[in-house]
């Protein structure tokens, strides 16, 4: 099962920093910004995390909660949280579940060697828990900005 425009997110229940597990009836009421990001401590993994911790209290003010995702350890997401003050959780996906939920898994090439990994990308979900907009292949560039005015957008 994968999430789909305009439904309502599948169950799910995943860990966080913060000692939390989140799944989307924990989600209800709250407009939901979730990032995916290959790993923790690489360059554009690092200023994505800073721009949304950057507009952090716009998101709120919006009202909405950030997430990132990456199969990262909760031990090194900690660690990258705490490193770059980080406002928001981050989720350890190692087992892949929430990534394959979202679709996130693709072929990549790194040197001329394919494998699989985690392709950039942001989900926005409604206050009822519907998926509203999806970003993939992002770019860092401006992305967290116009994350942002959909989310602001979004009522």
């Amino acid at each position: 099962m994968q999430v789909e425009l305009n439904q309502p997110l599948p169950p799910f229940s995943v860990k966080a920093t913060g000692e939390q597990t989140i799944s989307p009836a924990d989600l209800v009421g709250q407009k939901v910004v979730i990032y995916f990001y290959p790993k923790d401590n690489t360059p554009g993994c690092t200023t994505e995390g800073q721009d949304f911790r950057d507009q952090y209290a716009a998101f709120q003010a919006a009202g909405a909660v950030v997430f990132g995702v990456s199969r990262d350890s909760l031990r090194t997401h900690a660690n990258f949280k705490a490193k770059h003050e980080f406002p928001f959780e981050l989720i350890s996906d190692p087992d892949e579940q929430l990534c394959k939920l979202f679709d996130v898994i693709k072929l990549k090439k790194l040197y001329g060697k394919e494998y699989e990994g985690i392709e950039r990308s942001t989900f926005l979900i409604d206050s009822q828990g519907v998926l509203r907009q999806e970003w993939r292949k992002v770019k860092v560039p401006g992305h967290v900005s116009e994350v942002l005015a959909a989310t602001q957008a979004l009522s």
